[in-house]
């Protein structure tokens, strides 16, 4: 990453300034058009980018969309392992991130020395990691999974397979409660995820009677046990667009699904759940915010900052990739 930062200073992109002037959406979109780039978007990132991005999605739609696109650049809004898979997946591609800085909580509790020795306690055992995890704890896994296909990939596997889930204990645990399975979970989390309180959601549905509260995986056991449906970013977005009748929801995932969920159902009524920090209405992840337009129209002009991986990585943590991929599309998981 230094040789990145370094490549980025000379060539004057850190302290770039933006004339004031500029239309940046109509000159992101030339500038796309010019060098052939595609905009992939996750459904954290802020309203404005989810609007300009080429395709918006979870962590299994984006991954797909990565490993088809005929583009020459891939330009990630959202954090570094999404762009580390979307390189891993086009290794002969340019995959850039308008900052790399933008990490994720979930990875970093799961350091690769660390849980390579995890790992080694177990020897017979096979090993899925969650999506958001580094390319080196990929590297180490045999299947990869994310938080729509996590319980079909598992329950594809025999009942007495024995397995390894990082590095998501809270989402390992949804799924041994669902699969009636005993994996062995490492004690990593999404500290978006953990910091919702169930106290304050639970006077937020006395407040709203006719609010229906759901939750994504990643949340803590208490409170998936009082949610009214859970699950991935995109299943929340089906359900509570498409599929429930009910007109008001409480919604805990990250802030930036509903504008989403606003967008497919503007009739209906769209809650954040409420965090544990007073001074705090709903949960942003910071990692995702640090993607901006203004972030966004450098990175197309100068290219950079630019996600960069040996080809022996490349290799090892494709293969896991492929297999959920393949899994996934055997089982009709869209």
């Amino acid at each position: 990453m230094s040789t990145v930062m370094n490549s980025i200073k000379e060539k004057g992109y850190v302290d770039q300034k933006i004339d004031k002037n500029i239309d940046l959406v109509e000159a992101i979109r030339k500038l796309k058009k010019e060098k052939n780039a595609v905009i992939l978007g996750h459904f954290y990132i802020t309203s404005e980018l989810q609007e300009i991005s080429d395709f918006v999605g979870d962590s299994l739609g984006l991954a797909r969309e990565a490993s088809r696109t005929d583009a020459d650049i891939i330009v990630f809004l959202g954090v570094h392992f999404m762009g580390e898979t979307a390189k891993i997946l086009n290794p002969n591609k340019k995959v850039i991130l308008p900052d790399l800085n933008a990490s994720c909580s979930l990875a970093e509790s799961a350091p690769a020395d660390a849980f390579k020795a995890f790992k080694e306690k177990y020897p017979d055992h096979k090993v899925l990691s969650y999506i958001n995890c580094t390319a080196d704890i990929k590297a180490l896994s045999d299947v990869i999974v994310t938080s729509s296909n996590a319980v079909q990939i598992v329950e594809s596997f025999p009942k007495d397979e024995k397995i390894i889930f990082a590095p998501d204990k809270n989402l390992g645990s949804y799924i041994n409660s669902l699969t009636d399975r005993e994996m062995v979970l490492w004690d990593g989390a999404c500290i978006v995820h953990e910091r919702y309180s169930l106290e304050k959601i639970l006077k937020m549905k006395e407040e709203h009677l006719d609010a229906e509260f759901i939750a994504h995986p990643e949340c803590e056991q208490p409170l998936l046990i009082v949610a009214d449906y859970v699950g991935s970013t995109t299943a929340l977005l089906r359900y509570s667009t498409e599929v429930s009748k009910a007109k008001k929801f409480i919604v805990a995932t990250e802030s930036g699904i509903l504008h989403q969920m606003k967008k497919d159902a503007p009739d209906k009524t769209f809650i954040p759940a409420p965090s544990i920090d007073a001074t705090c209405g709903c949960n942003d992840c910071e990692f995702m915010k640090l993607n901006t337009l203004e972030k966004l129209y450098n990175t197309l002009k100068f290219e950079l900052p630019e996600i960069e991986l040996t080809d022996k990585q490349i290799e090892e943590a494709k293969k896991p990739i492929e297999r959920m991929l393949e899994i996934s599309n055997r089982l009709g998981i869209k």
